[in-house]
């Protein structure tokens, strides 16, 4: 509707076309302010539609990151009994022995794949051993004296975690050292 068309649909008193202009500009400030809210409306909506959109996609994002979580944790403990099976045969016996070769040759191999599997999906594993002990990624299971580290510094590796990509897949279990004790003052040390 154009404004001309809006004015001649106004009742017009007889008295005066300023009467007429008031009430014409009265209803455009009422228009414009229906305008003003319902573009803000349009704003939020628009705001929020985005905010969902980017929501939808992060999250889907880390589904896929994360998918193999609970696979990847069982696959952890199938990891660390072959690095113990290769670690068993010694090598010496390897070169003695053709099958001890062949077999720990197979070992070795399936360790690699597995490892470089792993790699591909940002699995990685924890080594913390001389490093502070972070309650994050480490699960203290004893605590040790030890002269050459300073307390709450890992000392021994009892299992190793892992993590994928940013996420704690498994804690590293570790022994911690701690401050050894002081030795007391005998009482003949005291007197004197």
């Amino acid at each position: 509707m154009t404004p001309q068309e809006f004015a001649e649909e106004l009742p017009l008193s007889d008295s005066a076309p300023e009467s007429a202009a008031n009430e014409l500009e009265g209803r455009i400030a009422q228009l414009e302010e229906e305008n003003a809210r319902l573009k803000d409306q349009w704003i939020r909506a628009a705001a929020e539609t985005e905010n969902v959109r980017k929501r939808s996609q992060r999250e889907m994002e880390e589904s896929s990151k994360y998918a193999v979580t609970s696979f990847a944790r069982d696959m952890v403990s199938v990891l660390e009994n072959l690095k113990r099976a290769a670690e068993s045969i010694p090598v010496e016996q390897r070169a003695g022995n053709g099958l001890l070769k062949t077999l720990g040759e197979g070992v070795d191999l399936t360790l690699q794949e597995l490892m470089g599997i792993f790699e591909r999906f940002g699995i990685k594993r924890i080594d913390p051993m001389g490093q502070k002990f972070d309650h994050n990624f480490h699960q203290a299971v004893a605590q040790a004296e030890s002269a050459d580290a300073a307390p709450g510094t890992v000392v021994q590796v009892v299992q190793s975690g892992y993590i994928i990509a940013d996420r704690l897949l498994r804690p590293a279990m570790v022994v911690v050292s701690k401050a050894g004790e002081t030795p007391k003052e005998s009482p003949v040390d005291q007197k004197a």
